[in-house]
């Protein structure tokens, strides 16, 4: 009996460490299944992250191209502004010059007393019967800048043809070579507003102007 006595707890102290054991083994086991499908998540997730080089290229190549279209219609656009900007605003385009001379001659008293009131002002006429288009010729003389004009006044007693000639000075800036309007009744009357062909050279006589 004292034999028993000295086995039976030893046989079940092992016992009882034999199941600590499978327990501390099947945790063991849980936290390595756990650890392994955490690894594979984040290397799934990796491997569908990244992409190939040869993608990349493509993609970087493709926003470059895109990148360069943009800039290409911005350029385009800017200098489409810049041109209507210059055609409207500039003292030197000829639908600026156009609209001075016009301003010019309405307010000449000698004009409307000849023409009558009201006067309007237009180009020649186009293949469309529009009045639009006034001629106008760009040249150099003399290393300046020059440009010559024509258009038409109309007013309730006649009508009159208005010719101009601009020079660029030293400053850029244009100035009236010539600036008169010969009206279309008995006389073929001419009225001068500027003339000053005697400061620039090559001086024309107005008659083989008209």
């Amino acid at each position: 009996m004292s034999l028993v006595r000295v086995i039976y707890p030893l046989f079940k102290y092992r016992t009882q460490i034999l199941c600590y054991n499978n327990v501390f083994f099947q945790q063991v086991k849980r936290c390595k299944s756990r650890q392994s499908a955490i690894s594979k998540s984040v290397r799934t997730e990796l491997d569908t992250n990244v992409k190939p080089i040869g993608e990349k290229v493509k993609e970087t190549t493709k926003t470059a191209s895109y990148l360069g279209i943009i800039l290409l219609g911005v350029g385009v656009t800017g200098t489409l502004f810049y041109a209507v900007f210059h055609e409207l605003f500039s003292s030197t385009s000829p639908n600026n010059v156009y609209s001075q001379a016009v301003e010019r001659c309405k307010s000449d008293v000698r004009i409307q007393d000849k023409l009558g009131l009201p006067i309007t002002a237009f180009g020649n006429e186009t293949s469309r019967r529009r009045r639009q288009h006034v001629s106008h010729v760009l040249f150099q003389r003399e290393g300046r800048q020059c440009l010559r004009m024509k258009f038409f006044l109309k007013g309730s007693f006649h009508q009159g043809t208005v010719q101009l000639e601009m020079v660029q000075n030293d400053s850029g800036y244009y100035e009236y070579r010539y600036l008169f309007v010969q009206v279309d009744d008995l006389l073929q009357t001419t009225i001068i507003l500027e003339d000053n062909r005697n400061k620039f050279s090559s001086s024309t006589p107005l008659t083989e102007l008209m």
